[in-house]
């Protein structure tokens, strides 16, 4: 989820620009709620400040739960201390080819199938 909707929208286009089927969830609860449903997702995106549950946190319960789905953290704040160390990040303001360079290197650390991605953001689905 990213706060400002223009960003969240902005995202989700890209990610569909570079092949992937996008869906969108509202909160970091609904993001796992849809990741619990069975998916299948091969990554998730996600803001690191947002209300209640930051984008670190639900990257860390991700991974304890789906350790084989990769998590790309989103930051406006190219030195939050609350960010994990390990996990993947990219900061914004970004370009697509700066998306498409992050999701490259998750490749290189699992391997992502069937394109298909969860960036948190509004509740509407796309294809």
């Amino acid at each position: 989820m990213d706060d400002e909707e223009l960003v969240r929208t902005t995202t989700a286009e890209m990610l569909t620009g570079l092949g992937y089927r996008v869906v969108e969830a509202k909160s970091a609860e609904d993001a796992l709620k849809l990741i619990g449903s069975g998916g299948p997702f091969d990554l998730l995106v996600t803001d690191h400040l947002m209300p209640g549950m930051t984008g670190t946190e639900l990257a860390l319960e991700v991974q304890e739960r789906y350790p084989a789905l990769p998590v790309l953290v989103i930051s406006g704040y190219a030195d939050v201390d609350e960010i994990a160390p390990d996990l993947p990040r990219l900061t914004k303001p970004f370009r697509q080819s700066d998306l498409a360079a992050s999701l490259a290197a998750l490749k290189g650390r699992k391997r992502l199938d069937t394109h298909s991605a969860l960036p948190l953001g509004t509740e509407s689905q796309r294809h």
